[in-house]
């Protein structure tokens, strides 16, 4: 496989969800950019904020998309476009209900399991072939209580679990960027349970 070019991290804009459940993927490309010493950068023709930073000799975009949830793939699709970067070589982080607090996974493919952002990317890049991590947010038990649920704090515990899940994803990015996602796969899946 080659290695990963964009790393996306999928939440809402505004203060009033920085916090939210939604908003795990910004969490983890915020440290990301942090730890690599990026600078984010509002782009409007990329319809978010981005950053460019080297990880392990390897130059990678980050992109945090500015259009709400629903529009993900507006912003994921004019960068990617842009830099002429394939579906493969996109990773997109985004929170995932069919997983606990503190767990975390790569997959490439697959549907978006009700994900309206990982719906309009695939849409919009004609492919669902994109890498995904996936960081559990668990679920509230009754699908009429999703758009709640994703929309609210999560409670302290789960809020430390999570961390610890990004962490542990954090460790295993270099490997993924590099083209070795086999063996970022097997550690974490090991690590974050």
């Amino acid at each position: 496989m080659s290695g990963i070019r964009l790393i996306v991290g999928l939440g809402n804009p505004g203060a009033e969800y920085d916090r939210t459940r939604h908003n795990a993927g910004f969490w983890l490309v915020d440290e990301l950019c942090w730890r690599y010493k990026g600078n984010w950068r509002t782009e409007t023709k990329f319809h978010g904020d981005i950053a460019r930073v080297d990880i392990d000799g390897q130059d990678v975009w980050l992109l945090k998309p500015m259009t709400y949830m629903n529009l993900s793939g507006q912003a994921v699709l004019a960068l990617a476009h842009f830099y002429k970067i394939l579906p493969d070589q996109i990773l997109v982080v985004h929170d995932e209900l069919d997983l606990p607090p503190g767990a975390a996974r790569f997959k490439q493919g697959g549907g978006h399991g009700g994900h309206n952002g990982l719906k309009d990317i695939a849409a919009r890049l004609s492919s669902p072939a994109f890498w995904r991590l996936r960081l559990g947010i668990g679920h509230p038990g009754d699908r009429n209580e999703v758009a709640n649920f994703v929309l609210k704090k999560p409670r302290a515990e789960e809020q430390q679990a999570l961390d610890e899940a990004i962490a542990q994803a954090l460790l295993q990015l270099p490997a993924a960027i590099g083209g070795k996602m086999a063996a970022a796969m097997k550690e974490l899946h090991t690590a974050a349970k």
